[in-house]
């Protein structure tokens, strides 16, 4: 096995049209993660772009000269220290391959020259991480493959009325706000990505959670992938209006296979009329007259994520190690914060109270509060 290492951006164009046939194969192939955007070159690049230690490892079979048959992107520490490629914002993560791919996790770990490589949304199938994983949990889909009417059977066989109450949700907030709500399926204006960030910045310190766009490379990176268009990886801005004034806004990223969600948020002011539920079941649709064959949710449980979804994928934790003090170290550091996250995250009795506790600390950071007034 020949592995060589190179710079997101040191790969050229034929390099990149393997790595999106192999994607392309593996969903067709039964391996339908393998097509989900994150595992994309267009993703590899854009966060190669804002944080300079992305590395690809290009695997061939039978001599440099070879075609290459697996794409494994990561990020490393001059230490050696492996992550995936955007660990913390990625929600799938592994080897993009041909079908049939094996290889030995201590050999692909020495080719990139990593003594540790940590991940925590491996997707389904990676014959060489699996023996590293250390929990799997749901990430569930909505399945648009057959299209909006089968998606929407599909729900209803599940919760008759629950559907019935969801699909009205829409004619509700018209009625209440006495306009028109019309959809957006791929926004083109920066300053509505703009007001997504601010809006999803609040949330975050409402909740007393870690401001993401608080990190200037953050923003830059979705800056970076709002405006990527192509026809195998895109970043996509969809939006719900009443009237003129935007009420719910999701940016995330597609490849012709699969729409992942990625950054959801609202305008407080429209709260009771479940505004969330109404863009994510519009983007169904539009995934669906689009072609996609699958809305990925993401991992976490979610009530909307429960009443909209169809079925589930499955994503790993852990870490693969080599025998270096570089990975013990590292391990010991990480382990028992991921530990205790689990945990709480896993147990309702001890979750409710954690989001009591983080809602609490969102109080006071944002006191006083600004009042929003209601939808006219």
């Amino acid at each position: 096995m020949d592995i060589t290492v190179y710079r997101p951006e040191e790969l050229n164009a034929d390099d990149h049209a393997a790595w999106t046939m192999m994607q392309s194969k593996g969903f067709a192939d039964g391996s339908p993660q393998l097509a989900n955007p994150f595992l994309a070159p267009g993703f590899a690049l854009a966060v190669g772009n804002c944080r300079r230690n992305v590395r690809v490892a290009v695997v061939r079979e039978g001599g440099t000269a070879a075609q290459p048959v697996a794409y494994f992107p990561y990020q490393r520490t001059p230490a050696g220290v492996g992550r995936a490629v955007g660990l913390g914002l990625s929600d799938c993560q592994g080897i993009v391959h041909v079908p049939g791919f094996r290889c030995d996790a201590q050999e692909l770990l020495r080719g990139c020259g990593l003594a540790i490589w940590e991940f925590d949304h491996l997707a389904e199938g990676q014959q060489p991480f699996e023996p590293s994983v250390t929990g799997t949990y749901p990430s569930p889909v909505m399945d648009v493959s057959d299209g909006w009417d089968a998606y929407v059977a599909q729900l209803r066989a599940r919760s008759g009325r629950g559907t019935r109450v969801r699909l009205s949700l829409e004619r509700k907030l018209a009625r209440a706000a006495g306009q028109e709500v019309r959809y957006v399926h791929d926004e083109r204006d920066p300053a509505m990505l703009r007001t997504l960030m601010d809006w999803k910045s609040a949330q975050y310190r409402r909740t007393g959670r870690s401001d993401r766009f608080a990190h200037p490379w953050i923003c830059e990176l979705v800056d970076q992938l709002f405006q990527t268009r192509t026809e195998s990886f895109t970043g996509l801005l969809s939006v719900v209006y009443v009237g003129d004034r935007p009420a719910a806004a999701h940016f995330g990223l597609r490849t012709p296979h699969v729409l992942s969600c990625w950054f959801t948020a609202y305008d407080p002011a429209f709260a009771k009329y479940s505004p969330g539920i109404v863009l994510h079941l519009r983007m169904a649709r539009g995934a669906a007259e689009d072609g996609l064959a699958q809305v990925d949710l993401g991992r976490g449980q979610r009530e909307h994520k429960e009443v909209l979804k169809t079925g589930e994928v499955h994503v790993s934790e852990g870490w693969v190690t080599r025998p270096h003090p570089v990975a013990v170290a590292h391990r010991a550091r990480r382990a028992p914060a991921r530990a205790l996250r689990n945990t709480v995250v896993a147990r309702p009795a001890l979750r409710r109270p954690a989001d009591r506790i983080l809602k609490a600390v969102g109080r006071a950071r944002t006191w006083p509060s600004t009042v929003t007034r209601a939808p006219r």
